[in-house]
This record gives structure tokens, sequence and C-alpha cells, in this order.
């Protein structure tokens, strides 16, 4: 597994078994998974910033769930606890604090993204 500073934003153990499901590498299983990802990772931060414009907490908790399970899949862990917590508080109506979570959360996904793009270059 590339070593590197995705190590401190990916979860190495996640990523490896990814990468036990492809052992040879020959379906590109963990390029094409962690591409979908990319992909997913930007379509819903568009649609969580335009819930948080709109405050729509429905759609919010639909984006921070299904962020929350695609990020623990990638081994983006600390991204996937944000959205549980966040998740968690519109669940129970706690808005008060919802606002520096959403933006840490935005921040946290900024640099998993980063950290996936450095890793798809060099697998």
């Amino acid at each position: 597994m590339p070593a590197g500073p995705s190590g401190a934003v990916l979860d190495a153990q996640a990523l490896a078994n990814l990468a036990q499901l492809d052992p040879t590498g020959a379906n590109k299983l963990l390029p094409r998974v962690l591409v979908t990802y990319r992909s997913s990772l930007a379509r819903l931060l568009g649609q969580l910033a335009a819930a948080r414009l709109s405050f729509d907490p429905v759609t919010l908790k639909l984006v921070t769930h299904t962020l929350k399970s695609s990020s623990a899949s990638v081994g983006a862990l600390t991204l996937a606890a944000m959205c549980a917590a966040a998740e968690q508080a519109l669940r129970e109506g706690r808005l008060d604090g919802l606002n520096p979570l959403l933006d840490e959360l935005e921040a946290e996904a900024a640099r998993i993204d980063a950290a996936v793009q450095q890793l798809l270059s060099s697998l």
C-alpha cells in the first residue's frame, strides 16, 4: 500500500481491505472505487451546500448519512465520524452547533479529496 500524506487522512486498514478484494489488481478495483468516491463526494458536497443555503434539514440528514457510509468504506474515518455527529444532531433537532460542525465537515472533505487524488496518482 502506498505510503505518504494520504496515510494520515485515510485509514490504511480500510484501504488494505479494499485492495484484498482484488488481490492481483487486475480489475483495478481500488482505483475505480476511489474515482467513484471522489465523484460522489463532489456531488454530495454540492447538495450539502445547497441544503445549507436553503436550510433543508431533510436533505442535510440524507447527505450526511450517505457521506458517512461511503467515507467509512474508503477509510475516511474522521469524515465519517463528523457526518455521524451531524446526522445525529439533525435527527435530535440540535441545530445550535450545526453550522460550525458542517464547516469542519466540509474542510475535512477537502482534505480527504486531496488525499484520495494523491493516492490515485500513485496507483
